[in-house]
């Protein structure tokens, strides 16, 4: 049966051996538009029916298991964290479905630890393009090292990045992502604009934030130690069970911060605003308090 040429909104039924999916012609089509699941949707390729599962459904003798992931990178350019063994499982189906940006995204995920202390992938200019491209990612990118101060980066992906030692300074990162598993240690915010940014999980270790602008941003279980936080806005922030051991906290606005069971051994926090903060279940016996304001805060449970 020749199929007629079909629109880009046009749905689309897939059986990926034995496994059914639904999508469209766009999806299919957009982000990897030189792979075969592009050609076989382009109208220059016949397509049949497959004898047992009916018209209108296309029948790929591949296993289907990992397909939900090629759909997900195909939307939206993102797969969930999995294992060694899944991403090779899934490094398999992409080479099959030559989608070559899928690809390189497992490699780079597969040769991390490999990579982590490798020099930056990319030059201060190529970011520069990039960024002024409608959307932007460094998933999984090594960009240590790098100066990128004073660029605008509000909205960039850099989740999974290496961006050890990398100059953030004087940045615009409002809404960034540096969350799931970002490596981000020894690295310079310093009087950065990160408002409502996410650094879920995100690794700062000894990075140097002072004067930046966290606020509403999202630090729950980073690992802040021995960071420099000096005069840091975070009012509103989530540092829920975040790691601040032996951090500098002096001046900085905590106002309505929420730092349930957040590890303070050795914070300095003199002269801090504490304000209406979230201190339930934390240990204060090590913290050095002088000075900070603590009206209003959440303090039960906490050990003092």
């Amino acid at each position: 049966m020749q199929s007629p040429e079909p629109s880009s909104s046009s749905p689309v039924l897939l059986n990926i051996g034995g496994k059914k999916y639904a999508t469209t012609v766009e999806t299919l089509m957009q982000r990897e538009p030189d792979s075969m699941l592009a050609a076989m949707f382009s109208g220059r390729h016949t397509l049949h029916d497959h004898p047992t599962t009916g018209k209108g459904v296309v029948f790929v003798d591949r296993d289907g298991k990992h397909f939900r992931h090629v759909l997900n990178w195909l939307r939206d350019g993102a797969i969930p964290v999995l294992s060694e063994s899944d991403y090779q499982q899934l490094l398999r189906e992409a080479e099959y479905y030559q989608l070559l940006g899928l690809v390189d995204y497992i490699n780079e995920r597969l040769g991390w630890k490999e990579t982590d202390n490798s020099e930056a992938e990319l030059t201060r200019k190529d970011v520069i393009k990039c960024i002024q491209t409608q959307r932007v990612r460094f998933r999984g990118v090594n960009l240590s090292g790098l100066d990128l101060s004073k660029l605008d980066l509000s909205e960039v992906d850099f989740s999974y990045a290496c961006i050890k030692n990398t100059d953030f300074s004087y940045a615009n990162l409002y809404k960034a992502k540096f969350g799931q598993q970002v490596e981000a240690s020894s690295s310079s915010f310093q009087n950065a604009i990160l408002r409502e940014c996410e650094f879920i999980g995100a690794n700062l270790e000894e990075s140097i934030l002072d004067g930046a602008n966290l606020r509403s941003a999202n630090l729950q279980d980073a690992c802040l130690t021995r960071c420099s936080l000096i005069l840091t806005d975070l009012h509103s922030a989530h540092l829920q069970t975040a790691n601040l051991t032996q951090a500098d906290l002096r001046g900085a606005n905590l106002e309505a911060a929420n730092l349930k069971g957040a590890k303070l051994s050795g914070t300095n926090l003199q002269g801090a605003n504490l304000q209406r903060a979230y201190l339930r279940e934390v240990d204060l016996r090590d913290t050095q308090l002088t000075g900070a304001k603590l009206g209003g805060a959440n303090l039960l449970g906490a050990i003092r």
